[in-house]
């Protein structure tokens, strides 16, 4: 036997100990996600029903209908109409997702009855550079978005906008302002059209379960 034989053997039991840690650990991890999923989920729908009247002025939370739209790229997906006091529609809500500079960003996209304007926007979640990007999710920032028209896809500039369809960056993370942008825009993209040409459909279209009425929804998503 020659003496580096033990040391190879040390390496061998030290390397099957670290697989053995990182297949334990990354089991568990799964394990806490799979478990914790369905809570984070409701815990974002609460959030984004709670949010909506911020997003459409006039909307009112207790309203808000699910539906459930085939966008331009085939995938069936949730969105909100929003509805006044006297449950006339006056909006929308868009629930759209990208990459950011640091991991997945998530937004919520107000716009007009018409798809015509953006009438606000709020970040659901993000994992952005501290002090940097995660300034997306300070109202400075996302009210720049309010009042933008959608028949121009929207940019970002680092100096002062000139254009209609201007957005000035956030200082040190143009990464994330872009991002956020280019959310908006494509997730306008892929509405749009669906929504506005199902229109005349929608009251008899909702994710709820088959035979539910548009009031009984929305009395179900308003107790979450």
């Amino acid at each position: 036997m020659t003496s580096s034989e033990p040391q190879q053997r040390d390496y061998l039991r030290q390397a099957w100990l670290v697989i053995v840690l990182a297949f334990a650990y990354g089991g568990a991890l799964a394990g806490v996600h799979t478990t914790l999923a369905p809570r984070i989920e409701a815990n974002k729908l609460q959030e984004t029903l709670n949010v909506i009247p911020l997003l459409v002025a006039g909307a009112e939370k207790s309203r808000t209908e699910a539906l459930a739209i085939t966008t331009a790229d085939r995938r069936v997906e949730r969105v909100y109409r929003t509805h006044d006091a006297a449950g006339k529609p006056n909006g929308w809500v868009l629930a759209a997702s990208g990459q950011g500079f640091a991991d997945k960003i998530e937004v919520l996209i107000g716009l007009d009855e018409t798809l015509s304007v953006i009438t606000g926007l709020y970040v659901l979640d993000q994992k952005e550079t501290p002090g940097l990007g995660d300034y997306i999710r300070e109202p400075a920032f996302q009210d720049r978005f309010r009042t933008k028209k959608t028949d121009v896809p929207l940019t970002i500039v680092k100096s002062d906008p000139h254009l209609p369809h201007e957005i000035a960056a956030l200082s040190g993370a143009t990464v994330s302002s872009w991002s956020v942008c280019s959310i908006v825009n494509q997730a306008i993209v892929r509405f749009r059209e669906p929504i506005l040409g199902e229109l005349p459909n929608q009251g008899t279209t909702g994710t709820g379960p088959v035979g539910e009425t548009s009031e009984s929804r929305r009395s179900r998503m308003s107790a979450k």
